[in-house]
């Protein structure tokens, strides 16, 4: 059912290993043309535009593009009480964790009268976009709109696709959510189009373009994202989820299946890949993955992820090779499960988020760790993190100096404005000591 590639006996360079990771191929520019389509529609038709496409593309003809906040406090008094407390015990958590991410400003003195101020400035606006497609993600709207509260953003729109069940509206959970958080501009609208609006604004709607956008989506909604980069930030061009494990002879061989099969589970793309230096457990593994995908509700979805190239079982020489392995595949997320999991965490270098020990799932992060679940796909962890207060703010320097500080080191600058050939440079500063 699942892969096994052998690297015991080999020492790959890091260049070697990086040709070697198991990995899906989605080609998010094939979908550009499409989605650039999409987008110009949107500017040029607005409201109209979006809900063709929604009936084209989602089966359905939204009544309201723009729910009324009505049906947003409607959808919050019809979510069921598990629901209800999860979905607020999970924005507690996230809420706290999030709040150690927030830098402090700071104030660095020079000399007299010469400092510079490190602030950090929220973005006013953002947008928000959940997908729509084979689950229902409420959980996303926690982790996409609690770190932006907590940064200070001080207006806040979410999308999500039209749903034909539920009459051309959105998924109620998904709007129960979001009233919860406090959001009530919400919009049936999705994919391609739906990244055009917030980054664009549909005026018909009162949509004003939104400075950054985030959250996850299909190939269409990925090129989107990469098509209005520029025009508005994004936080990362999301592709399909990703499990490594790091696992040993002492893992627990039916616990290490769970998690490979609860992240098979997303998509037919999905990977999940184990690395282990026992031969032991992987054939245990291979084993228990075999029974476990089929007997889940969506046995066909995980075993085609579990079959496709993305998924593997990679046999090491030992942990230290394991490591380096994860560390070249830069796993979204990074499960280890070792005899001695704090040893493996100090050979790790790049992973989106990391859980340490048999009783730290990756299904645990997805809901209620207080960590957050938009991560870095497709290898971005060896160079990005996921979603953070961080994402919603800017870094500003404030600089403040006296006519005396800027003495100090005015014929330091002319010296450097004349070596670059920049007269004028030189002349803003002698100008503030003539004599006028």
């Amino acid at each position: 059912m699942i892969q096994t590639i052998d690297l015991r006996g080999l020492k790959p360079t890091r260049a070697e290993l990086l040709a070697l990771v198991p990995r899906s191929q989605t080609d998010v520019s094939a979908a550009t043309a499409v989605a650039t389509e999409l987008i110009e529609d949107v500017r040029a038709r607005g409201e109209a535009a979006l809900a063709d496409q929604a009936e084209r593309l989602d089966g359905v003809r939204p009544p309201r593009i723009r729910l009324d906040p009505g049906a947003v406090s409607s959808a919050v008094r019809d979510l069921l009480p598990g629901v209800r407390d999860a979905l607020e015990e999970a924005i507690d958590r996230v809420r706290q964790a999030t709040a150690a991410q927030l830098p402090s400003a700071s104030v660095t003195t020079l000399g007299p009268g010469a400092e510079v101020v490190q602030r950090w400035s929220p973005v006013k606006r953002v947008g928000f976009y959940v997908p729509g497609g084979k689950a229902v993600y409420p959980s996303s709207v926690v982790m996409n709109v609690v770190p932006a509260q907590v940064a200070g953003v001080a207006s806040i729109a979410l999308a999500s696709p039209a749903q034909k069940e539920f009459g051309g509206s959105i998924h109620p959970t998904i709007l129960g959510a979001a009233g919860l958080l406090g959001i009530d501009e919400v919009y049936a609208m999705g994919g391609a189009g739906a990244i055009g609006a917030f980054a664009y604004g549909v005026p018909g709607l009162l949509l004003d373009p939104v400075q950054v956008i985030t959250g996850p989506g299909n190939v269409y909604v990925a090129a989107a994202k990469r098509l209005v980069r520029g025009q508005v930030g994004i936080d990362a061009e999301a592709g399909p989820t990703e499990i490594l494990v790091i696992a040993d002879a002492a893992a627990d061989a039916f616990l290490v299946a769970s998690d490979l099969i609860s992240q098979a589970e997303h998509d037919e793309l999905a990977a999940a890949v184990l690395v282990t230096d026992s031969p032991g457990l992987a054939e245990r593994v291979q084993a228990e993955v075999s029974r476990l995908a089929q007997e889940t509700k969506h046995a066909a979805r995980v075993a085609e992820a579990l079959a496709g190239q993305q998924s593997a079982i990679v046999l090491v020489d030992d942990l230290d090779a394991a490591a380096a392995f994860s560390n070249v595949y830069g796993a979204e997320h990074l499960e280890i499960q070792t005899a001695d999991p704090d040893r493996m965490l100090g050979l790790i270098e790049n992973a989106g988020a990391i859980f340490l020990g048999d009783s730290s799932p990756v299904s645990l992060g997805d809901y209620l760790a207080g960590s957050n679940h938009v991560l870095p796909t497709g290898g971005q962890a060896r160079f990005a993190a996921g979603l953070g207060a961080y994402t919603f703010l800017r870094s500003q320097q404030v600089i403040r100096y006296d006519r005396d500080a800027l003495g100090v080191v005015e014929q330091r600058i002319v010296d450097l404005a004349s070596a670059e050939d920049l007269p004028a440079h030189a002349a803003a500063i002698t100008a503030r000591f003539r004599d006028r």
